[in-house]
C-alpha cells in the first residue's frame, strides 16, 4: 500500500514526510486575505483574464506543486449584519464576485503537463448523472488530472437561488451525498468496461454495446438509469477530496476521500480530527496512511526576519476588517455585528462562539489579551481561518514540520497573501529549503501522469487504490457483465 513514509535504504529508517503541496486559489478577489486585492502587487482581481491562470498553472508547475486547489461557493456570504445582507460582500469584494472553476482547468492544461487541479463542486444542488459527465470531460482534457472537493454545500444564500427552499439538514447533505458518489462510481467504474471503445475502423465499430451498460441506480434520494454518457477518462473516478469535519463528514472522508483539507490556527486545533478520520479509515479497511490531511497555510516569507515582517505589516495595512467580518459570518454562521466593539467573544454565551475559530486563536496567540470582533478580524485579513506564519525560509519550513509532527498532517494547500507574488516567494525561497531537508520532491513522481499517481507515488495508478470503496466497482477488460454485478446500494447509518 501506498505510504507517505518513504525508507531509508541506507540504515531502514523512515524519512521526513515529503510533503504534498498545493496552491490554493478562488476564482475570486483577495480569496482567504479580504481587502488584499487592493495591493499594488496584487493581480487577484484579474481572475476574469484567462491569461491570469495560465500564466499562474506555468509559475507553480515549474516550482513542482503538486496540484492548484480551487476553492468555490454558490451564494454570497450574507450573514454580517444580516439577515441577507450582501451588501458588505459586494462593497468588500469577499468572495464577490465568484466564477465557475471547471471552465478554466482546460487552459491550464494546455500550457502544462503533470500539475494537477482539484475543483470544488457540491452535491446538493447537480444531479449526478450531470455532474459524472463533466468531470470525466474535464478529466479527458487534462489527461487524467483533475480532482473532486466534494462539498455538501453550507450558505443559505445558495439553496435559496438553487432549490428555492432551505439547505436540507446538515447530516441528511452528507446522506445525500453518499449515495451520491456510489451512483458516481457506478457511472464512472462500472457502466463502461476497460476495453469497451475499440475504434475498430474495418469493421465500423466504435464501441461494443455488451461491454456498456446500464447501471439502474434507485435509491433514496436518486434514481439514475445510465449508462454514463462518457466513455472512460484516464482516472475513471477523479481523485476525491473533502473538508468536512463534522462528525458525519469524518465518517463520508474515512470511507471516500483521498485527501482531507483541514483549517485551523494550531495543529493542535486539528490533530484530533485527523487522529480520528484515520481511525475511521481503518474500520472501513483502508490504510490509515493512504488518506492525507492537507493544512490550510498562508506563509508570508523574507530573505530575512526583518523583511518578512515588513511585508506582513505591509499587506495588512490593505486588509479589509468590512470583508473579514463577512467572511466570518459566511464561514461560521455568526453574526459579529450584533456584539459590541469591545466585548470580550470568549465570554460571549453562544455555543456557536464558544466552538468557533476565536477558541482556537485564544491557544494559538495566547498573547492578546482580549478577543474582540474587530480582533478576530485582524486575524482573518491576512489568511483567513487558517494559519498565517511570517519568516525566513528556514523558519516557515520549521513551521511546516511542526505541523506535521504534532498534527500529522501529510502537506498544505497554500493561500497566497497577495497573487501571484506570494506563490513566488514560495517557489523561490521555501521550496529550496524544503528540498534541501529531503521534503519536497525535485520533480513529479510520474511525470506527464495523472494527479492521483503524483499524489500517491505510484505509475500507473488510475482509479482509487484496491482498499478504497470506489474499487470494488471496476469493470475490467475481458470480465463478463454477469460476472461483474454492481454493488448494492448502502444506506449510511
Amino acid at each position: 500500500m501506498a505510504s507517505t513514509e518513504i525508507p531509508d535504504r541506507s540504515n531502514g529508517a523512515p524519512k521526513k514526510k515529503s510533503l504534498i503541496l498545493n496552491a490554493f486559489v478562488m476564482m475570486c478577489s483577495g480569496h482567504q486575505s479580504p481587502g488584499l486585492w487592493q495591493h499594488p502587487d496584487d493581480h487577484s482581481s484579474e481572475f476574469n483574464d484567462v491569461e491570469h491562470w495560465v500564466e499562474l498553472a506555468k509559475i507553480l508547475e515549474a516550482a513542482k506543486i503538486h496540484g492548484i486547489f480551487i476553492a468555490d461557493v454558490l451564494g454570497g456570504y450574507d450573514v454580517y449584519d444580516g439577515p441577507r445582507n450582501l451588501d458588505h460582500a459586494i462593497r468588500s469584494g469577499a468572495q464577490w464576485p465568484t466564477n465557475e472553476p471547471l471552465a478554466v482547468l482546460s487552459a491550464m492544461a494546455a500550457v502544462t503537463k503533470s500539475i494537477g487541479f482539484g475543483v470544488t463542486v457540491a452535491t446538493t444542488y447537480e444531479q449526478p448523472y450531470h455532474l459524472a459527465r463533466r468531470l470525466s470531460t474535464v478529466d479527458h482534457l487534462t489527461k487524467g488530472r483533475l480532482g473532486w472537493n466534494i462539498v455538501t454545500g453550507y450558505l443559505d444564500s445558495a439553496a435559496r437561488n438553487l432549490t428555492n427552499s432551505e439547505q436540507p439538514a446538515h447530516d441528511e447533505r452528507y446522506a445525500m451525498a453518499d449515495e451520491y458518489l456510489q451512483v458516481m462510481y457506478k457511472l464512472w467504474e462500472s457502466s463502461w468496461r476497460d476495453d469497451a471503445v475499440v475504434l475498430d475502423r474495418k469493421k465500423g465499430i466504435y464501441s461494443y454495446p455488451d461491454r456498456i451498460r446500464e447501471i439502474n441506480h434507485k435509491g433514496k434520494y436518486y434514481q439514475v438509469p445510465g449508462p454514463h454518457i462518457c466513455q472512460p477518462s484516464p482516472q475513471r473516478t477523479p481523485v476525491l477530496l473533502q473538508a468536512g469535519t463534522s462528525k458525519a463528514g469524518k465518517t463520508f472522508a474515512a470511507r471516500h476521500a483521498e485527501a482531507i483539507f483541514v483549517a485551523g490556527h494550531s495543529p493542535s486545533v486539528i490533530a484530533k480530527n485527523v487522529k480520528e478520520i484515520r481511525d475511521l479509515a481503518k474500520e472501513f479497511g483502508r490504510d490509515p496512511q493512504n488518506v492525507k490531511f492537507l493544512a490550510l497555510i498562508t506563509p508570508v516569507i523574507g530573505r530575512t526576519e526583518e523583511e518578512a515582517a515588513a511585508k506582513f505589516e505591509d499587506y495588512s495595512k490593505y486588509g479589509s476588517i468590512e470583508g473579514a467580518l463577512t467572511l466570518f459570518g459566511g464561514w461560521t454562521g455568526v453574526d459579529l455585528a450584533k456584539y459590541g466593539d469591545e466585548e470580550e467573544l470568549r465570554n460571549v454565551e453562544s455555543n456557536a462562539i464558544r466552538r468557533s475559530a476565536v477558541e482556537a486563536w485564544s491557544k494559538a496567540a495566547p498573547g492578546v489579551k482580549k478577543w474582540t470582533k474587530h480582533t478576530v478580524a485582524k486575524h482573518i485579513t491576512v489568511g483567513g481561518l487558517g494559519a498565517t506564519v511570517v519568516g525566513t525560509p528556514a523558519q516557515v519550513a520549521d513551521e511546516f514540520e511542526r505541523w506535521v509532527r504534532e498534527a500529522d498532517v501529510d502537506g498544505f494547500n497554500i493561500a497566497y497573501a497577495i497573487k501571484p507574488q506570494s506563490f513566488i516567494d514560495v517557489a523561490e525561497l521555501l521550496l529550496p529549503e524544503l528540498r534541501a531537508r529531503g521534503e519536497f520532491w525535485d520533480d513529479y513522481a510520474v511525470p506527464g501522469g495523472t494527479y492521483r499517481e503524483n499524489i500517491y507515488r505510484l505509475p500507473g495508478q488510475s482509479g482509487p487504490l484496491p482498499e478504497h470503496a470506489g474499487s470494488k466497482y471496476r469493470w475490467k477488460a475481458g470480465v463478463e457483465a454477469k460476472d461483474h454485478q454492481i454493488p448494492e446500494t448502502t444506506v449510511p447509518e
